[in-house]
């Protein structure tokens, strides 16, 4: 490295980065390109483009057609599997697809009210143990005092 200019080249490499972090396309100041999401959003597909699609790929019979049906829609052979999968399994019912999480339980409320039993019941227990404790104190006092 002969020269400054030289010096000034090896820093552009393809990734570099410069002491303080920041990349020579940000240093430089040029802008993110627009076209890019900074944050790129989920797609979500409804119960009847699945099936629309799903009947579309059941029609293709020469080769290609499937790979072709997919790249006018943006969509991945995975995701197609994923949807026949589920469609097999009955999800694109009547009511649709299943909700996702936990299964609901019919019997939420009877088991927290159990549990609020349950802790009122020791919390109890705890008392009539120290009243109990109380009264034998009572009575051993009032035998070394000789009033019984």
């Amino acid at each position: 490295m002969d020269s400054m200019h030289e010096m000034d080249r090896a820093g552009e490499t393809e990734g570099a980065r410069r002491a303080t972090g920041v990349s020579p396309a940000a240093a430089t100041g040029l802008a993110p390109d627009p076209e890019v999401d900074a944050h790129p959003k989920r797609r979500r597909f409804t119960r009847e483009y699945k099936l629309r699609i799903l009947r579309e790929a059941d029609r293709c019979r020469q080769p290609g057609e499937i790979a072709a049906l997919l790249r006018r829609e943006g969509l991945y052979a995975s995701v197609l599997t994923a949807w026949r999968a589920a469609r097999e399994r009955g999800e694109f019912g009547a009511k649709g697809a299943p909700s996702r999480g936990r299964p609901a339980d019919p019997d939420r409320a009877l088991k927290a009210r159990n549990a609020e039993l349950e802790r009122e019941n020791a919390r109890l227990r705890t008392k009539l143990e120290q009243a109990e404790a109380i009264i034998e104190v009572q009575k051993r006092l009032s035998t070394l005092l000789g009033l019984k």
